[in-house]
């Protein structure tokens, strides 16, 4: 079961009129894990959960035990787990110091990586401190500021939540919700930016507001400003007996687990991922690329990449033309 899983991908159709980009098509084309989980004992469903992700085990695995767990009655309050911040904030280096340069035009900084998730290991936050003040990283928050962008008019995003809360938006979750999930009737973003909210210029250039939530977080963590609610954060709620969800903020956002029992074996099990909420059909990617210039193929393939990558997927992208 654990060799045979394809992660799927972020599958993006665009259609053209007039020399531009006028219809745009996002669909989410991952695998639907928690089918595979459901009829098997729940404690080794449970422990496989982890193995069944390539990123964010971690945190799929502590959604998984704390749900399992509150359905058989032992709520957790919200709190920092170490395990799933020091995953989060990997999570973010790896994007700012390996995919963003690449993603510049420039060399991603290895070395520099590893050094930092050493340092994050052993709780050494002056040294990643004097690396996010770096020369290197300054030049690199320039050259994000100074790409080609959009503007967010009214940013969609999803506000912070406790389990409890979110029994009163949701009380089931369902299949359908973890494909397409949406608050108050419609997409909205999680992740960094939305848990900055306030924090983050919400009308800034999109894509540079986003990755500067990263850093934002970095930051937060080599300068021991740490609170419930950011990266990190894990919760679960009973729902009734036999029935337990987990909330935890990933790097990429909002990871909710829901389990439902029938003695000691999995009934129902619902993943809704962080990525399913950026990538909605209805998320910000379309309005981004709507109405842009077409002409240039290669020009959409580059402003495209830099859009998904600010939403940072879980899994690789394609691009095909209606």
């Amino acid at each position: 079961m654990t060799a045979a899983i394809d992660p799927g991908c972020i599958r993006l159709r665009l259609g053209c009129d007039n020399g531009r980009i006028s219809e745009v098509r996002v669909a989410s084309e991952r695998p639907a894990v928690a089918e595979r989980l459901r009829g098997r004992v729940a404690d080794d469903a449970v422990r496989l959960v982890p193995l069944l992700f390539a990123l964010c085990g971690k945190a799929q695995g502590r959604a998984a035990a704390l749900a399992l767990a509150a359905a058989r009655g032992t709520e957790c309050a919200a709190h920092l787990d170490p395990a799933v911040q020091r995953e989060a904030l990997r999570e973010h280096l790896w994007r700012w110091l390996l995919d963003l340069p690449v993603l510049l035009g420039e060399i991603a900084l290895r070395d520099e990586f590893l050094a930092a998730t050493g340092w994050i290991a052993g709780g050494q936050r002056d040294e990643l401190g004097a690396l996010l003040a770096s020369s290197r990283l300054k030049a690199l928050c320039r050259r994000i500021a100074e790409i080609d962008d959009v503007t967010d008019s009214q940013p969609r995003l999803l506000p912070p939540l406790d389990a409890q809360a979110s029994l009163a938006m949701w009380p089931r979750l369902d299949a359908e919700f973890c494909r397409t999930p949406h608050w108050q009737g419609a997409a909205a973003e999680t992740g960094a930016f939305a848990r900055q909210q306030g924090r983050v210029g919400m009308t800034s250039p999109a894509f540079a507001s986003r990755w500067q939530a990263r850093f934002d977080e970095l930051r937060d963590w080599a300068t021991s400003i740490e609170k419930v609610g950011a990266g990190g954060t894990v919760v679960s709620t009973c729902l009734e007996a036999g029935s337990g969800r987990a909330l935890v903020e990933t790097a990429r956002g909002l990871l909710m687990h829901e389990i439902v029992l029938d003695g000691e074996r999995i009934a129902d099990y619902f993943i809704v991922a962080p990525t399913e909420w950026n990538f909605h059909p209805q998320g910000p990617l379309a309005g981004w690329l709507i109405g842009r210039d077409a002409s240039d193929r290669d020009a959409v393939q580059s402003f495209t990449a830099r859009a998904v990558a600010a939403l940072d997927p879980c899994v690789s992208w394609e691009l095909e033309w209606l």
